[in-house]
């Protein structure tokens, strides 16, 4: 496996791991604590990061030729779930998924 293939297997494992923990954050944690958790800007972010890094995963998997162009997308909206993350209680491990997913993906940006 080269470089470049052994980079882009990192950037995909990131975004379906990041994918994963969005999700099941989402579903269990946030809409059990209620409150800041399910208002709707930050539940919307968080469902569109996990959709960004799926669709980012696949575009990889499949060989779309402008994956990098997703990838700078997928790196923005995770950059911006950390944030809203970061400002909640018990968010950390998703806050920090999302910002290693972000600067990964950044990099296959590049």
């Amino acid at each position: 496996m080269n470089a470049d293939e052994n980079k882009m297997d990192r950037c995909v494992d990131s975004c379906l791991t990041c994918y994963r923990v969005c999700v099941k954050t989402a579903m269990s944690h946030c809409l059990e604590e209620g409150g800041d958790h399910v208002q709707p800007h930050h539940f919307r972010l968080m469902m569109g990061c996990a959709e960004m890094c799926r669709t980012a995963a696949h575009a990889m998997l499949v060989g779309v030729e402008n994956h990098k162009f997703i990838c700078g997308a997928c790196a923005v909206l995770c950059d911006d779930c950390a944030s809203s993350c970061e400002a909640l209680d018990g968010m950390a491990d998703c806050a920090r998924t999302c910002r290693e997913c972000a600067d990964i993906c950044e990099g296959m940006a590049a």
